[in-house]
């Protein structure tokens, strides 16, 4: 409504008119009638679905290419892998990063593949919320009939729309739902939340396996971007990573926000329209800048400590798992537990001999044929 105010006084003030005069009517002139029911939802659509498009998107498909380019550059690289946050059986460190950017998709260590990632489950999943933004409440007026337009002007305006801005808008099918409900704009903030929540885990699981340099998991190294620590000389923190992380939680929250706006439309008209759509497009445009930067100025540079990855994957006790089909796990389990009462590897146990060895349950030389990481990343034929 004070939109109607201020561009009638601008008309005022460009014709020469006495600001206030009403020379150029707020209601007659420039609302013609009609109501900013439908004009502020239909304005949320637009910036919604122009700043998903032009900023969310593409920000997120880089993120995506800088990762699956890691996976394929790191296919080679057995680590041991993780659950739990305890040590477990061996993956590749490109399967790890194929699980940022091919998660669920059949992964091949030697390939990368764009489809089933997490990262590219996040586009199809902002794509999927995008057409619901492309429906325009303009026509309903008031309350959702049309009442003081003529019939064809909804569809006409959403016509001039898509031409002016190039994105395919429509006329929402119902102005009563556009008018009295923003589902839409929910949707496409769940959309973002999911977003935030892998990206979160993303940004973690890759600070974490750069924790060090000497004394945390030191398999990753991180580029060092600028100073750490303002007392600890030569500390490096992973501020990249930390950055994505705060994005991810602000995200959340903006969702929350939303999911309440949304919530409270009541009757004919929902009032929660600002701050839905301030909230959504702060989401979009943090979500966007952060996954560029977190692309351009961590992923890209990110290098594998292969020397640090050996000596953890070859001092893991979770490799005894390959001899469940032959020792039985009992006796696998009663080797591990051996190995970490003594300080030792299961192969490099007191006495020159190993954990399984000493215990009798196999040969140095049907470890060494049953015990290789390189056969333990992937189904067998």
């Amino acid at each position: 409504m004070n939109a109607n105010e201020v561009i009638a006084n601008r008309a005022i003030e460009i014709l020469g008119g006495k600001l206030g005069s009403k020379m150029v009517h707020p209601n007659d002139h420039v609302n013609k009638g009609q109501s900013s029911n439908d004009t502020f939802p239909s304005v949320m659509h637009i910036a919604g679905a122009t700043e998903v498009s032009k900023t969310l998107l593409p920000s997120l498909k880089e993120l995506h290419s800088a990762l699956a380019a890691k996976a394929d550059e790191f296919a080679d690289i057995i680590k041991i892998g993780r659950t739990h946050t305890m040590d477990a059986t061996p993956l590749t460190l490109g399967q790890e990063f194929g699980g940022y950017a091919q998660q669920a998709s059949g992964f091949s260590r030697l390939t990368s593949s764009s489809q089933g990632s997490i990262v590219a489950y996040g586009i199809q999943r902002v794509e999927g919320a995008l057409p619901a933004l492309l429906r325009l409440a303009q026509g309903g007026t008031a309350v959702g009939t049309g009442l003081n337009t003529k019939k064809g002007y909804d569809v006409a305006v959403a016509k001039q729309v898509a031409h002016d801005t190039g994105f395919p808008f429509v006329t929402a099918p119902n102005k009563f739902e556009a008018l009295a409900a923003h589902d839409s704009v929910v949707e496409m903030s769940g959309a973002l939340n999911t977003v935030a929540v892998s990206l979160m885990k993303v940004a973690n699981d890759i600070r974490f396996l750069g924790s060090g340099p000497r004394c945390g998991l030191g398999e990753l190294q991180l580029p060092e971007n600028e100073p750490g620590s303002s007392i600890m000389p030569g500390k490096v923190n992973p501020t990249q990573c930390e950055a994505l992380t705060m994005v991810a939680a602000q995200v959340m929250g903006n969702n929350a926000g939303i999911s309440v706006a949304g919530s409270n439309g009541h009757f004919e008209l929902n009032v929660f329209k600002p701050m839905m759509i301030a909230a959504l497009l702060q989401s979009v445009r943090l979500l966007g800048d952060a996954s560029s930067s977190f692309a351009s100025n961590c992923v890209v540079g990110i290098q594998a400590n292969r020397k640090r990855i050996d000596q953890l994957l070859h001092e893991s006790l979770m490799l005894v798992t390959a001899l469940n089909n032959k020792i039985g796990y009992d006796n696998a389990a009663a080797a591990a537990k051996k190995a970490h009462k003594e300080h030792t590897t299961l192969k490099q146990a007191r006495a020159g001999r190993g954990a399984a060895m000493s215990l009798g349950l196999l040969s140095s030389e049907e470890f060494d044929a049953w015990v290789r990481p390189e056969t333990m990343i992937a189904p067998k034929e």
